[in-house]
């Protein structure tokens, strides 16, 4: 017994040469609601970065996610290939991004943004943070309607048989991760970010996105089956998504440790 998958194409619309994909629009919204987001706290806060300097980081955050993600995939997940066949790099239109290397490239963008204006890269960490899990929630969706990245076999009532897969019944680990990435770690953070206590030490939303993300991924890589190219690491049972997200859980860590031994910025 296994659910029907269900049959959405990835196109939205396809007119000539262009096409416009479920993968592309959840970037594209999710980049669009997390900048509003972001853009309210920081009028709220009165403080830096000001909602003018975010409309000036917005094309640094979207180079640092597409260029660090693609990077990341390339590095991380399907080295070999790329250095054979080098420029299918630039085919972005035929996937192949990943989270922690588009996290790193915003980070990046963060760091260079903060010290070229001058202040505190941790306070735009900040907003960047709580606004993250909307982009996770849209693009763990799109990878479901893409039929990508499915979860491993399973007898639950709600498994599928994904398309691109085999014949056997997979956990729909997309929407797994959706969840958690997307809904509780939005939910976290966001009630996070009203509680001044939380919200005036500056570096603390970060870590707290940076440890969430972290064990959320951790915990997902379990129902999700590994990318075929790698497979299991260290003797098997790990992936190469849980090993990324080890150093994301300790900077988080440090992080928030750091920013309780600091003066609330409200101070």
């Amino acid at each position: 017994m296994a659910l029907a998958f269900p049959n959405i194409s990835p196109t939205i619309v396809e007119i000539g040469p262009f096409a416009l994909r479920w993968y592309a629009l959840a970037y594209i919204v999710g980049v669009t609601l997390g900048y509003r987001l972001a853009l309210g706290m920081a009028r709220r806060m009165n403080g830096r970065p000001t909602p003018a300097e975010l409309d000036d980081f917005l094309v640094w955050a979207v180079v640092g996610v597409l260029a660090g993600g693609r990077l990341g995939f390339i590095l991380f997940y399907n080295l070999d290939f790329y250095l054979q066949h080098p420029f299918d790099m630039l085919k972005v239109w035929n996937g192949g991004m990943s989270f922690h290397g588009g996290m790193t490239g915003v980070a990046l963008a963060v760091l260079l943004f903060a010290r070229r204006r001058g202040f505190n890269p941790l306070s735009l960490g900040d907003l960047a943070a709580v606004a993250a899990p909307i982009g996770l929630f849209l693009g763990r969706l799109a990878n479901f309607v893409n039929g990508e990245l499915w979860g491993r076999p399973t007898d639950v009532p709600w498994g599928m048989v994904f398309p691109h897969a085999d014949d056997l019944p997979r956990h729909p680990s997309q929407l797994y991760e959706a969840g958690l990435e997307g809904i509780v770690l939005f939910t976290a953070l966001f009630l996070l970010s009203r509680v001044p206590s939380v919200r005036d030490r500056t570096g603390t939303l970060t870590g707290a996105f940076l440890i969430g993300y972290a064990l959320c991924r951790i915990t997902a890589e379990f129902f999700r089956e590994p990318d075929v190219q790698v497979g299991f690491l260290l003797g098997g049972g790990v992936t190469m998504g849980q090993i990324l997200s080890v150093p994301m859980l300790l900077i988080g860590v440090a992080l928030v440790a750091l920013a309780r031994r600091r003066v609330p910025a409200a101070a």
